[in-house]
């Protein structure tokens, strides 16, 4: 059955000839191929503010990402790729995640007595993430703090499940040929809406 699917590259750098744009390229050809439903997005070509307080939280989403928002009500699942940096994702995939999944779009508030409702339910996610170190070491030393925060404090919270994730690591020092095999690998994922 064809999904209706988002792809964020989540990259800063907006000349696009990172790793990522590549793996997600590839994500988006493999479902297409499939006859899925793609709606691409790329951090770098949005141009929104950060957040500073919780009014603006609450305010109306900046207009150049209601597109994006709109596209992720109407998902089935949502591919994020982004590079990790000082262990995180980068401090604007961060503040676009913060301006989409607003109250009353993607959860509501707790209110005495009752709790917030999840409006994110139905959808599943892949993340992926491209790192300078081995991604052996990011998962068992490092924990993967960070991935296992936004999939917890943000996908969960929201009601995004299951979410999946790939890691990627050494991306400056794998061969053309690991490059090639992951590529092919994520338009597998593609294909199959994962």
């Amino acid at each position: 059955m064809a999904q209706r699917i988002v792809i964020l590259v989540g990259h800063p750098d907006p000349n696009g000839l990172h790793y990522g744009a590549a793996l997600a390229q590839a994500y988006a050809d493999g479902a297409r191929s499939a006859g899925h439903h793609v709606d691409y997005f790329e951090l770098a070509r949005l141009e929104f503010p950060m957040l500073h307080n919780g009014a603006e939280w609450g305010a109306e989403i900046p207009p150049a990402l209601a597109p994006l928002q709109a596209a992720l009500g109407a998902a089935d699942h949502l591919l994020l790729v982004y590079p990790l940096w000082f262990g995180d994702m980068p401090a604007l995939t961060k503040g676009l995640l913060e301006q989409l999944l607003r109250p009353g779009f993607a959860f509501t508030p707790p209110q005495p007595g009752q709790p917030g409702k999840k409006l994110l339910r139905g959808r599943s996610a892949r993340i992926v993430v491209t790192m300078g170190m081995p991604a052996w070491l990011f998962r068992w030393f490092f924990g993967a703090l960070s991935l296992r925060s936004l999939r917890r404090n943000v996908f969960a919270f929201v009601g995004i499940a299951p979410v999946r994730s790939t890691l990627i690591g050494s991306v400056e020092a794998i061969s053309a040929a690991d490059r090639g095999r992951w590529l092919e690998r994520l338009r597998q994922l593609g294909r199959a809406a994962r």
